[in-house]
């Protein structure tokens, strides 16, 4: 259907928004409309050569073409633009009450095993020993029982699972947990540490020419949910990490920054089933109705 109008370069976005004038969905009609202004806004600031816009259609294409069951190359890519942060900060905003948000990442590609209270999820024998636990209550405190408590993280040589098969052992350092009557959960698993996102790629490609490096700083990501709230994705980062103020992906809030210390108690220790002495690693979460 034709909008009236014809093309030109001052009127371009006019004319093309104007072709979504029918569209019966609102929202879709707004957004539509809203990403043709600005991307034409963009074009016509940096006057787009038509080489560069072959080489960036040239980049996403092999974006997509990147993407498998275990890698999603456009998570990556809206990570490093700081794009995925943004959505998750518009869209949970918390008021400074409840468990601050951040990025889902890349890697949360397969579902994590139920796992009892107490297991162990490092499967590969490696890295420092660390007790996590923690306790999941609602915005007045309230203990919340039955909450789920999904959580996956890198191993000591920086890499997910997915990243390696036939390396490391499947579901390594991923694991689902039901919180018990009085909101707690707790569980075995080795103190993250910082590792590159894949820079193998098209995102590795545009951090290399832009002169940024590829690194996130230790973390483990956490989902938690329970009925009647409001779920959180979110990450736990340890205090004192390489790279907590230069995020390659812009996750990074103070709230969610934890010290992770060394106990030295043989008798917690065998209680826990890990050796003496280990790590802890506490974290707290307030979900909202």
């Amino acid at each position: 259907m034709g909008t009236g109008l014809l093309f030109t370069e001052d009127g371009s976005a006019e004319v093309v928004a104007a072709s979504f004038a029918g569209t019966p969905d609102a929202r879709l009609k707004r957004v539509m409309t809203a990403l043709v202004e600005h991307l034409h806004a963009f074009v016509k600031e940096v006057e787009l050569t038509e080489a560069e816009w072959a080489v960036a259609i040239d980049f996403l294409t092999r974006t997509g073409q990147k993407c498998d069951a275990a890698r999603q190359e456009f998570i990556l890519l809206s990570d490093v633009l700081g794009v995925s942060m943004l959505v998750e900060t518009i869209n949970h905003r918390s008021g400074g009450t409840a468990t601050e948000s951040t990025v889902l990442g890349p890697f949360h590609v397969v579902e994590s095993p139920p796992r009892a209270l107490g297991d162990d999820v490092a499967l590969d024998g490696k890295g420092t020993p660390c007790l996590v636990e923690g306790r999941v209550t609602g915005p007045g405190g309230e203990p919340i029982a039955g909450a789920t408590v999904d959580i996956w993280q890198a191993n000591e040589d920086g890499f997910y699972d997915v990243q390696q098969p036939g390396v490391q052992p499947p579901l390594n350092l991923r694991g689902l947990f039901t919180t018990d009557a009085g909101g707690r959960y707790w569980f075995r698993s080795v103190v993250p540490r910082y590792y590159p996102i894949p820079d193998d790629g098209p995102v590795g490609e545009l951090l290399a020419a832009t002169a940024r490096h590829p690194y996130r700083p230790a973390h483990l990501h956490f989902i938690v949910s329970a009925p009647g709230y409001r779920p959180v994705t979110t990450h736990v980062f340890v205090a004192g990490s390489p790279y907590l103020e230069s995020d390659a992906v812009f996750g990074v809030k103070e709230s969610l920054i934890r010290e992770v210390p060394e106990v030295d108690d043989p008798a917690r220790a065998a209680s826990v089933g890990l050796p003496n002495p280990f790590r802890v690693l506490t974290f707290d979460v307030v979900l909202r109705t």
